[in-house]
């Protein structure tokens, strides 16, 4: 995907005054180093901002108290999970692999950053979301975005391929030859051409119109 790498840029008092920098807002769909492993790149739906209480309940996200609408979210598993749909709750076994780093980051907010059943995100970090709710491995299970980690904004989606995560990051040179011929041999069948060149667009809550 193409990515805008200035809509969230640091502005120094000249900047500002030439390009449009913002913060990231309640719905923005961002590109971020994934916090467990930076080398991998993330993309998910900001959620919850800097300072905000957050909690789901049934599969509802509340902020600060109030019932928020997310037209965008779907549900795919067909069944109620109660760590991942009544958030936070206590982290016993959910479908996850394990991974210390990612252990390690999730005991971390759910020990220091819980207040009241709810989630309290630290004022340099954000709370996202996949909008398949139901397959996302996203902050109920591995914390916070560091605001230094956030990438910037995508904007397009100029290729969309359907394989394995694996097969999308190998670690090795074989698996950089295996993926070379997946994408040879399977180019037209495996290309998600519903997907290629789609825009990619935020929600703008209504606290957001101006």
């Amino acid at each position: 995907m193409i990515v805008d790498k200035l809509a969230y840029s640091p502005a120094d008092s000249v900047g500002r005054l030439l390009l449009p920098y913002e913060k990231p807002a309640r719905g923005d769909i961002i590109a971020f180093r994934y916090p467990v492993d930076i080398s991998q790149m993330f993309v998910k739906r900001v959620i919850g901002l800097p300072g905000e209480h957050l909690k789901i309940v049934n599969q509802r996200v509340y902020i600060n108290g109030r019932l928020i609408n997310e037209p965008y979210v779907y549900h795919k598993s067909g069944y109620f999970d109660p760590y991942r749909d009544n958030f936070p709750s206590a982290a016993n076994e959910f479908d996850v692999a394990p991974d210390r780093v990612r252990e390690a980051r999730l005991n971390e907010m759910l020990q220091h950053h819980v207040a009241n059943g709810e989630i309290v995100v630290p004022l340099d970090s954000y709370f996202v979301m996949g909008d398949n709710r139901d397959n996302s491995l996203d902050s109920r299970y591995w914390g916070f975005v560091p605001r230094d980690n956030v990438v910037g904004k995508p904007l397009l989606v100029y290729w969309s391929f359907d394989t394995s995560t694996d097969m999308l990051m190998p670690r090795s040179a074989a698996g950089y030859a295996d993926h070379l011929v997946d994408v040879c041999t399977h180019f037209f069948t495996k290309t998600r051409w519903n997907r290629t060149f789609k825009l990619i667009r935020g929600h703008q809550f209504p606290e957001q119109v101006q």
